[in-house]
């Protein structure tokens, strides 16, 4: 047996043996950095009702709202001020991620937080509402190239956020500044939706799986996802891809959990010994896709490397487009 192995089985000795000491944490919540509607508020409520559902809970999840910063408010207060709670989770996304790499959660950088689990992807979209003069991709990017500034985009975020960056890759391949853009940053997926409903913004860089209400309700059309190829659900297959009109652009959305840093080892074990429970299920894989997420299960030291080798590259990324050095 090779040393690299057998230090995986003490590992995973280990890993059992701290979880089979630790019980199911008093009164455990999960916190949505953000305000109700949008993607974290999502996979907090999936992550309720599932956990229930298989009977790996017996109380279930709080959820609480946090916004501010599209989740630096909660970053920090979980960091700094609540680092050892055994039954709090964080919601976070790609979007976490990205802002982590450009700085944007203070001083505290990705290694900060103990990363649990993720539980689905998403992928970025662009919606407009069902009355817009915008019927195309290449309507849209025409609009843009005549006059940057006289179309509202909806962002959750500012500059260098997870929808602004999907939105500039997008348009620097249409030959775009994407600085020249007319940007309102708004307070995650719910925020959006809203703005753009109202008709506060005229664009709405998002993400499908909170478009998806809106778009059943006849209330707005997506121009664009930004997946590999069209999504095979029913309610989505139609939707074209940016890639099919022309453009790269991929972006997925990855939605899962944090909790803080001094959370003891026995009670992080179980928490990860109960989603991979969760993950394996078929009955989740089931609940997962009526709440229009895909499959994407990583939990423990694997998405703690997978998070690293995220923000890595988010950071070249940013360089790129000059938003750090």
């Amino acid at each position: 047996m090779g040393p690299s192995i057998r230090r995986a089985l003490l590992a995973a000795a280990a890993l059992l043996l701290c979880s089979a000491q630790a019980a199911e944490p008093v009164s455990p919540q999960c916190i949505v950095p953000a305000a109700a509607g949008g993607g974290f508020d999502l996979v907090c409520k999936l992550a309720r009702q599932a956990l229930q559902e298989a009977g790996l809970t017996r109380q279930p999840l709080h959820l609480s709202y946090m916004p501010g910063g599209v989740g630096a408010v909660a970053y920090n207060t979980v960091v700094a001020q609540r680092p050892a709670e055994p039954g709090t989770l964080v919601a976070f996304s790609s979007g976490s991620l990205l802002n982590l790499a450009l700085g944007k959660f203070g001083r505290f950088d990705e290694t900060a937080v103990r990363w649990l689990a993720v539980i689905g992807t998403s992928y970025g979209a662009l919606a407009v509402r069902a009355d817009s003069p915008y019927k195309t991709l290449d309507d849209l990017l025409a609009a843009l190239r005549k006059d940057p500034d006289s179309v509202v985009i909806g962002t959750s975020g500012t500059v260098g956020s997870q929808d602004w960056m999907q939105l500039a890759l997008l348009v620097r391949l249409a030959g775009i500044d994407p600085r020249e853009l007319h940007y309102v940053a708004l307070e995650g997926g719910g925020e959006i939706a809203t703005a753009l409903a109202a008709g506060h913004v005229q664009v709405a860089s998002t993400d499908i799986s909170d478009s998806m209400p809106h778009l059943n309700s006849g209330a707005i059309r997506l121009l664009a996802v930004f997946a590999e190829r069209r999504l095979d659900k029913p309610a989505m297959a139609a939707i074209p891809t940016a890639r099919e009109q022309g453009y790269d652009v991929v972006w997925p959305v990855l939605r899962g959990f944090y909790m803080g840093p001094q959370v003891s080892d026995a009670d992080y074990a179980w928490w990860k010994e109960t989603f991979d429970r969760l993950l394996a299920s078929e009955d989740f894989a089931r609940l997962r896709d009526r709440h229009e997420l895909f499959p994407f299960a990583m939990t423990g030291a694997e998405l703690d490397a997978h998070v690293r080798q995220k923000v890595a590259r988010y950071r070249e990324m940013a360089r790129d487009f000059g938003l750090i050095r």
